[in-house]
């Protein structure tokens, strides 16, 4: 059998594939319909996300994969599969911190898929104020950087916002030197927001030493503005390169070897357990010695895992403080239970944030 002969074969084969792929989608399509259709029947009113169920679907099918597609493939070919049907049931209306071409655009992607109707706002309040009002269904922010930490607005609407944590995504951030100039040497400024400034600091230091630079709102708002002004560049991601028509004069200019970035997303309701959760709270109690290890203590006794502690001015007092706290697992698994229990006798604040189904990793 000649080369044409058998790859004739193998293209007829990929194409019956694909009509069964075409239907069994179709068959998802519709049963997705016909989810919404029993919900409404029942009463249930809002939209029909439900990110534990999500989390339990991708977990179990990445767990079934036999290859040899990655897992990470796998989940973003079944999470647009879902993203297109629910949007036939009801289209999210997701807020995030923009304008489009952030990295928070690419979480809110990632979490939600292409299907969701995204709402780019300029601050992280206006966000929180979107998903409060119902404007927005849910709402997407960033809370902490593996290299330059947490994002202290985030944390700090937290105490005023009556929202709940309903999930997380990890991204895996690579920043890069555009312009639409041919050569570095013809830098003068430098856009970009704070953080890839604190993230780029070295490669800067080293490679742009006497660039002026300029701290603008969002790193799609320096691409813009290095896309109009001569003799300048940006640090931001190759979807704003692509999207302003930027060159990208220097790839993954990032100083640490593991760049992440941690988003949570915001709404309403408190998803359901699903075995791989997380759980974030705020806390606070009297200053006096010892008073942190009282607070924390019966997480150790109930064998609860605390995966990371970030403290805050509580703007109650001169000095006085509370503390964001995260722990692996759900507020209703019993260990997390009984260790809040006993938190909530030593506390003067205890406010749960929300638990919500782990990133995947």
């Amino acid at each position: 059998m000649s080369e044409q002969q058998m790859l004739k074969q193998v293209r007829e084969r990929i194409d019956a594939l694909d009509d069964q792929i075409l239907s069994l989608m179709s068959e998802r399509a519709r049963q997705a319909l016909e989810v919404a259709r029993v919900k409404r029947a029942a009463g249930e009113s809002g939209d029909f996300y439900r990110p534990d169920r999500e989390a339990e679907v991708l977990r179990r099918l990445c767990d079934a994969n036999p290859g040899p597609l990655s897992n990470d493939t796998v989940a973003l070919l079944f999470r647009e599969i879902m993203s297109a049907c629910l949007a036939l049931q009801q289209p999210l209306k997701v807020a995030y911190l923009g304008p489009e071409g952030t990295f928070t655009e690419a979480a809110a992607i990632k979490q939600f898929g292409h299907g969701m109707v995204g709402q780019p706002l300029a601050t992280i309040d206006h966000v929180f104020r979107d998903v409060e009002a119902g404007t927005a269904h849910y709402g997407v922010v960033p809370v902490e950087n593996s290299t330059e930490g947490v994002v202290t607005h985030t944390l700090d609407r937290f105490m005023s916002s009556p929202l709940q944590i309903i999930g997380e995504v990890e991204l895996v951030i690579h920043q890069n030197l555009l312009s639409n100039e041919q050569e570095r040497d013809a830098i003068k400024r430098v856009f970009s927001h704070q953080q890839p400034f604190g993230q780029c600091r070295a490669w800067l230091d080293a490679h742009l030493p006497h660039a002026e630079r300029i701290v603008v709102s969002s790193t799609a708002e320096a691409a813009r503005m290095a896309s109009e002004t001569p003799a300048t560049a940006a640090i931001a991601s190759d979807v704003a390169a692509e999207r302003y028509g930027l060159n990208v004069l220097d790839a993954n200019i990032e100083d640490g070897a593991v760049n992440t970035t941690r988003f949570l997303v915001i709404g309403n309701q408190s998803p359901s357990s699903t075995g791989e959760d997380k759980t974030s709270l705020v806390i606070s109690r009297s200053n006096q010695p010892g008073g942190l290890y009282r607070l924390l203590e019966p997480l150790s006794r109930q064998g609860v895992n605390m995966s990371r502690i970030e403290s805050r001015p509580s703007r109650q007092g001169m000095w006085e403080y509370v503390f964001f706290v995260d722990l692996l697992g759900h507020v209703d698994d019993e260990p997390v239970k009984r260790a809040l229990e006993e938190i909530q006798q030593q506390a003067s604040l205890l406010k749960v944030l929300g638990s919500y189904p782990r990133a995947a990793r």
